[in-house]
């Protein structure tokens, strides 16, 4: 049956059938075309939106336009929660100096959106299958709880955000733990508007990100920050005067903004586009537009980062407590206890961001940030549904409901928060972000690793492999990143304090290591080090769906 649909694969791209130089052999699915119709329908692809045909101009606002939205959906990944408090701290505690380490971390989460959507475009299959398609069963199964587990402390990030937002607009009415079980119900209500169609859907995430760019950019022109300071702190690489606490900052900067799902996400999302994959000039239209749209979408919220980074920076950078906690007691506004009577430095999160510009600025301040954190829960919750879906279908070929998805990865991420609710205080409650980065920086390998690896295959890629440059530039992106997030981790288990928690870490850290140094001698192969090219001898090459120097075009295939 493989060798009979293979060869129609064949028959249809045979010369004499077709003499077009456009067309070119792209790699099967790994499923039939009736799973591949069952798969489109369920998941984001109940429609496929049309490109706009017999256009020559090199450049075309109509098909950008259509191209447009799995961009922007991505792009929230980059406004969750977790990142805006990661940007609040960087403000207050290193004032204008890190922008430029947020402008790198966005310039390089942009290549790595890249070689997710091209992976998408060129396979028509999203990261998650091509590991499932590539990887043994063992190594694949610890990938995929690996990335679950980044999923999950994402979802949680995102209910910690969306219960705190609850609690400031009502002033205190609405308790953290009420927050959190609202976020079951109202997530449940958002995934149901993708019923109304897949551009609607798309343009109610546009909503959303609109929301946070009026609400932060209001602080921003409320706040008045020094613009000169801005534009150095943005393009002046150096950070005088700064000590660990801003190096730390900074290694967390680059661990919220790149999200090991997102890259997962996006290459899912791009398969929402009507494209004839085996039409070489179609690809290769999609992957420019798609890179423009990414480029856009994701300046914008670099747009909206900095706003939240400049506003805490001017206004609150080097301020004490004991200067908050006075200010707070003029204005006669509430909750002056989040700010004990003494010189430290300001520490802030994004429930005491809301409560210090409410201080300063007025209420209005107050509830104009409550609701761009809302909507960024909101919105990073939605997509993060979408990553596990994509991810549990592509690693295990099993297909859940939206409604069975949303309520076993929220149940899993609101039990523990809830706990921390109920039984804690909202320090705590937002101190749990801290260990959420560490642990989403720990998997970032899992994403960067095999998508690198994967779209440097010219037997998976065809002539939209990576070239040699990127290669090399992608190798060390990776090697940079994962660096820069293990430093992340190390800083962040030097502080427990715990002989106990040591040892476990240690030796979590050498099974950690193991996985990732053999995700890595796969990537290595595939970059072209031939001198490991040992699999023969392991038994690997038995396995042509799992050696990734197996060639998966169709000709190959039925030679097989």
């Amino acid at each position: 049956m493989k060798a009979e649909q293979d060869a129609d694969l064949i028959e249809e791209d045979s010369p004499q059938d077709n003499a077009s130089i456009n067309k070119y052999s792209s790699i099967l699915p790994p499923a039939s075309p009736e799973e591949e119709d069952e798969a489109f329908s369920t998941t984001y692809f109940e429609e496929k939106v049309p490109i706009p045909g017999n256009i020559d101009q090199v450049f075309s606002f109509r098909k950008l336009w259509a191209f447009t939205g799995p961009g922007f959906l991505m792009s929230i990944a980059y406004l969750d929660p977790g990142n805006i408090e990661s940007d609040l701290q960087s403000g207050a505690k290193a004032g204008f100096k890190l922008l430029w380490v947020l402008l790198g971390a966005t310039i390089i989460g942009l290549l790595l959106q890249r070689l997710a959507a091209r992976l998408g475009v060129v396979t028509g299959m999203h990261l998650a299958e091509v590991c499932n398609r590539q990887y043994p069963t063992v190594p694949r199964i610890i990938l995929w709880l690996m990335v679950e587990l980044a999923i999950i402390g994402s979802d949680m990030q995102e209910v910690i955000g969306c219960a705190i937002a609850f609690n400031l607009l009502s002033v205190g009415r609405i308790p953290l733990w009420a927050g959190v079980l609202i976020t079951i119900t109202d997530t449940f209500v958002f995934l149901f508007l993708d019923k109304y169609g897949l551009r609607k859907l798309e343009a109610f995430f546009g909503i959303l990100i609109t929301t946070m760019a009026l609400s932060f950019g209001y602080e921003y022109v409320l706040v008045k920050p020094d613009q000169a300071e801005v534009l150095k702190g943005m393009f002046v690489p150096y950070c005088s005067g700064c000590g660990h606490v801003q190096l730390t900052q900074a290694v967390g900067i680059v661990g919220a903004v790149i999200m090991p799902h997102n890259i997962y996400l996006h290459s899912a999302l791009v398969k929402s586009r009507d494209i004839d994959r085996k039409n070489k000039r179609e690809v290769k239209e999609a992957n420019k537009y798609y890179f423009i749209e990414s480029t856009i979408a994701l300046f914008i919220s670099f747009l909206i980062n900095v706003f939240v980074v400049a506003v805490f920076a001017e206004a609150f950078y080097n301020k004490t407590n004991m200067e908050v906690n006075q200010e707070c007691n003029a204005t006669g506004f509430p909750h002056t206890d989040l700010f004990p009577l003494n010189n430290d430095t300001l520490e802030v999160d994004i429930y005491k961001g809301g409560v210090v510009l409410g201080c300063f600025f007025g209420p209005a301040a107050l509830y104009i940030w409550a609701i761009g954190i809302l909507a960024a829960g909101q919105s990073s919750t939605m997509t993060g549904t979408y990553s596990g879906q994509f991810v549990m279908e592509g690693f295990l070929n099993l297909k859940w409901s939206r409604f069975a998805r949303v309520l076993l990865t929220r149940s899993i991420a609101i039990t523990p928060t809830l706990l921390v609710a109920i039984f804690q205080d909202v320090q705590h409650l937002t101190g749990m972000n801290d260990f959420l980065n560490v642990l989403q920086s720990m998997q970032l390998p899992f994403a960067l690793i095999p998508i690198l690896t994967f779209t440097s295959l010219t037997s998976i890629m065809n002539d939209f492999a990576n070239g040699l440059v990127w290669k090399i530039s992608g190798g060390v992106v990776v090697l940079v990143v994962c660096a820069i997030n293990m430093y992340f981790v190390v800083v962040y288990v030097t502080t427990l304090g715990s002989t106990l928690l040591y040892v476990v870490a240690a030796l979590l850290s050498v099974a950690y290591l193991c996985f990732v140094a053999y995700l890595a001698w796969y990537c290595l192969v595939a970059l072209g080090v031939s001198c490991l090219d040992f699999g023969s001898r392991l038994g690997l090459s038995r396995h042509t769906d799992i050696y990734l120097l197996n060639d998966m075009d169709a000709d190959m295939m039925v030679e097989r």
